[in-house]
């Protein structure tokens, strides 16, 4: 099964980025899109750091089990954690927003649920943060193992069209090529494919019938 074959590749693929130790890469781009595989599903990060100490990353966690995707989004300015923002979309949304200010206490919170509001307790709160801090390393991992992510339609014959509209070919091997236009024979609708560049490998993320270029990010809205 596909899920289960990019679970076993992603993870040894991932685990041997971190072993690889961290690199100075002063020729990375501003705006940059990174991911790898977690424990149930694929996880992409957009990240833009600017010229004043701010950084702004946004994490999506796609399920394999087809529950609702998550989008968190984190922000930091001169190295202190200012907001946190993670929405669950789907039939049962839940929708956090934590702010703090300069010297790290909580500002603001709030927690939206279906059709009412409430507070997040303390522990919630240190968990939130606790993740916006492991995300921040993970993106730290991923950029200097120098991984980026690419998203993109599947046009077959290894061919990907991206979410920018140029014609990509991706290096992927004949087995995960099989895999795709097996999977694009299952609907009529355009297979949306997310892979990962690294100087080690290409491999492939996360792919399905959903227009995932509809809500990627980008630079000058982010």
């Amino acid at each position: 099964m596909l899920k289960t074959k990019l679970s076993g590749a992603l993870s040894l693929f991932f685990a041997a980025l971190l072993l690889t130790g961290c690199r100075s890469t002063p020729d990375i781009p501003a705006f940059t899109a990174s991911g790898y595989l977690a424990d149930r599903g694929a996880v992409r990060i957009w990240r833009k750091n600017d010229a004043h100490q701010a950084i702004h990353i946004r994490a999506v966690f796609t399920p394999f089990n087809g529950d609702a995707m998550e989008f968190s989004d984190y922000s930091w300015r001169a190295g202190k954690l200012l907001s946190i923002e993670r929405h669950v979309k789907g039939a049962q949304p839940d929708d956090v927003t934590l702010r703090f200010d300069e010297q790290g206490s909580l500002s603001f919170m709030q927690r939206q649920l279906a059709g009412r509001r409430e507070a997040v307790d303390n522990d919630a709160v240190e968990l939130y943060a606790f993740d916006a801090q492991r995300m921040l390393n993970i993106s730290d991992a991923l950029l200097d193992g120098r991984v980026f992510l690419y998203q993109g339609r599947w046009l077959g014959d290894g061919d990907v069209q991206s979410c920018a509209g140029q014609r990509l070919t991706p290096g992927f091997d004949a087995d995960t090529r099989n895999q795709l236009a097996q999977q694009q024979r299952t609907s009529a609708s355009p297979l949306t494919i997310a892979w990962l560049e690294a100087p080690e490998d290409v491999q492939l993320l996360h792919a399905s019938h959903e227009d995932d270029c509809s809500w990627q990010p980008q630079e000058k809205d982010f």
